[in-house]
This record gives structure tokens, C-alpha cells and sequence, in this order.
């Protein structure tokens, strides 16, 4: 079977994809990335596990039931974002299989059939794979934020690649609300999107964990993220493929009006392959 590459995802602004006007026409770059990313995948994946920065536990917990329902987690939409369904089935045997890597690795992680696809997650899934018909599978991150901790989870995570399952670490590169909407957040999230392509790019692989385990230290870190809950999944990506290169697959300079973000594919595409 094909190794899968893993992807970490800046998921745009609320229920993007489930919008009409400028608000939605902001995020077209994003859509075509993503479209761009299904076709590199092929029909390779036959399930989808997404690291969500939009769901924090103590410690980590597992989506696990078989027709999970929706988590509106945003404000201020239009009445009808509060209604939309993505209907993707659930994969209970998914979410056991990741519960038993991260338990042999010594990493506690509880299944929870009740929990519902946040925007996180479906944001991302309805322009990647709108058919609404591969499995799907949701990980926490753990609210500690613990960079080295989540670089560890996914290395744990990484023989899923092998077994036919696609691994997306779903945050922003850049995660201000406050300053996103003025100009304020121009120049951090330049600085900040400029230090990960050369992170991330660049960076050997023992260079690349070890920058990222310390990402405080990169310029404009803590402006670029106050909280870094859109920026661990990022860990979790890169440790399930910490040997394999890392290249962009997704770059906007004109966010929110001036806001620089991105996205990165680590490991070979099957098309690539």
C-alpha cells in the first residue's frame, strides 16, 4: 500500500465553505489547495484522521462513533451555518487502532462516541473530499499545548501512513482574532509564516522538531499566536513524518486583508510516488 504523506491545514474563518459573498471569495486560494491536495492524494486514502485545534481535552480523546454529529463552535454566522450537516460515517475501528498506537507509545487517549465534527475539521473536509464519503476520525490535542508532547503523538500516529489513512494536523499558521482584522497582524504573521517555511522547508529533520518544540523562540511567536491551540496540530503532522520533507502546498499574503497564512504537506504525494 502507498505511504501517505501528512498535511498541516490552515482551516480558514468559521464555516467557510458553507458561504456566499467576499467572506467566502477571501478563502478561495484555500479551496483551490485543497482541491489541488485531492488530486495529489488520488484514491489513495481510505480514511482520514484530523488533529483538531478546536478540540482540547485533558489529555487526548478519540471521535469514535459511527455517525457523528456536528459541533457549531463559532458566532456570528448566518442561521443557516448552525444547520448544515457534513455526513461522513465515523470509523470506530479507526479510532481503536489510534488508541492502540498511542497506548503502546504510553500516551492515554479515551474514545469518545459522542463527540461531533467541528469546524476544524469539516471546513477542511467539505472542499477536500465533498462526496462526504470516506471515514473520518477526530483526535483532540491536549490543552497543556506541550509542543514536544504532540511531536510525539504523532509519531506514534505514523504507521497509520502505511495502512491507507491520511493524517491532517487542522489549525492556522497564524492565530491572533484580535489583531487578525487590522493591521496590526500584517507584520507578525509575515515574520512568523516566514520562520516556518524555513522550518519547515528548509530545516533538517532533527532541526526541524527541535525548532519547533522551542517555536517560542521564533520571531513574532507569541504575537502570531497568544495561544497556540491552532498550532500544535501542526506538531502532531510533522512527527508522523519527521524524516520526510516538508514543502508548501498553500500560501495567502491577503487574509483578512493583509494576514499571511499557509499550509504544508510533509512526505511524498502518491501521484508523486
Amino acid at each position: 500500500m502507498t505511504r501517505l504523506p501528512t498535511y498541516f491545514i490552515s482551516h480558514g474563518g468559521g464555516p467557510w465553505p458553507y458561504l456566499d459573498g467576499p467572506f467566502r471569495r477571501m478563502f478561495d486560494q484555500l479551496e483551490q489547495s485543497l482541491v489541488d491536495i485531492r488530486r495529489e492524494l488520488g484514491d489513495a486514502p481510505r480514511a482520514v484522521l484530523v488533529i483538531t485545534g478546536h478540540w482540547e481535552e485533558r489529555g487526548f480523546a478519540i471521535s469514535s462513533g459511527e455517525r457523528p454529529g456536528m459541533v457549531y463552535d463559532y458566532s456570528g454566522f448566518p442561521p443557516h451555518t448552525y444547520e448544515i450537516q457534513y455526513k461522513a460515517p465515523g470509523s470506530p475501528d479507526l479510532a481503536a487502532r489510534v488508541q492502540q498506537l498511542l497506548s503502546e507509545g504510553g500516551i492515554a487517549a479515551r474514545l469518545d462516541p459522542q463527540r461531533g465534527y467541528d469546524h476544524g475539521t469539516f471546513s477542511v473536509m467539505k472542499p477536500l473530499y465533498p462526496g462526504e464519503d470516506i471515514p473520518l476520525v477526530q483526535l483532540s490535542i491536549d490543552v497543556s499545548y506541550d509542543p514536544e508532547l504532540h511531536v510525539r503523538l504523532g509519531r506514534l500516529l505514523a504507521p497509520l501512513r502505511d495502512e491507507g489513512v491520511l493524517i491532517i494536523g487542522s489549525g492556522l499558521s497564524y492565530h491572533n482574532l484580535r489583531d487578525a482584522r487590522s493591521d496590526v497582524g500584517a507584520e507578525p504573521s509575515r515574520v512568523f509564516d516566514a520562520w516556518l517555511h524555513d522550518t519547515l522547508t528548509k530545516a533538517s529533520p532533527e532541526e526541524r522538531s527541535s525548532r519547533l518544540v522551542e517555536w517560542e523562540r521564533a520571531p513574532l511567536a507569541r504575537a502570531a499566536h497568544p495561544q497556540e491551540d491552532h498550532l500544535v496540530p501542526l506538531m502532531a503532522a510533522v512527527g508522523a513524518a519527521e524524516n520526510e520533507p516538508g514543502v508548501v502546498v498553500y500560501h495567502q499574503k491577503d487574509l483578512f486583508g493583509g494576514i499571511t497564512a499557509s499550509s504544508f504537506r510533509f512526505g511524498e504525494a502518491p501521484t508523486a510516488q
